[in-house]
């Protein structure tokens, strides 16, 4: 089989065969970064079904490992993120007199409602996205944030815009 034959599919253009070639090297690359085979068995099974869902970006695919590596990094960082907001909210649990604490079924309400904010302000820039906190969660007026952020007010003002956009989008 030439590659230089036009007719001919490359075969890391072919999901399924991509999958058959390249995903026992992405999970033992996943599991010594995550130190978890669990865990990277899942991450690389989510990096494939991306790549499932848009099987047109493997037209003209010269570096499958490469293209593989970047979805997974993404889903390790996301992973990484989702760890220390529930690790935030763990904490913030832990310095409530025990009989305020939420019953199991309020934390996991509260727990998916975090992981749906972080992934609604995940679509700001991170300085907009920091803004946005620092004025909700942290009560900051918008000359503190302007200061702490070093930029302008007129600034502040259009990222906390930014921020109620998405807040609005994601009530749709």
């Amino acid at each position: 089989m030439s590659t230089a034959d036009p007719g001919l599919v490359h075969p890391d253009h072919d999901p399924h065969t991509l999958y058959s070639h390249h995903h026992g090297w992405l999970r033992a690359w996943l599991q010594r970064r995550l130190g978890c085979r669990d865990e990277a068995a899942d991450l690389a099974q989510d990096t494939f079904v991306r790549v499932l869902l848009r099987p047109q970006a493997l037209q003209g695919l010269r570096e499958p490992r490469a293209y593989l590596t970047t979805i997974a990094k993404g889903l390790v960082s996301d992973l990484w993120r989702r760890r220390a907001l529930e690790q935030a909210y763990v904490d913030a649990l832990a310095l409530m007199p025990e009989p305020m604490a939420p019953s199991p079924e309020e934390r996991a309400l509260v727990l998916e409602a975090l992981h749906e904010i972080d992934a609604m302000l995940d679509g700001l820039a991170p300085k907009a996205r920091q803004a946005f906190l620092l004025s909700q969660l942290e009560g900051l007026g918008y000359a503190e944030i302007a200061l702490q952020l070093q930029v302008s007010e007129r600034t502040v003002k259009r990222y906390m815009a930014q921020g109620f956009e998405c807040c609005l989008l994601a009530m749709e």
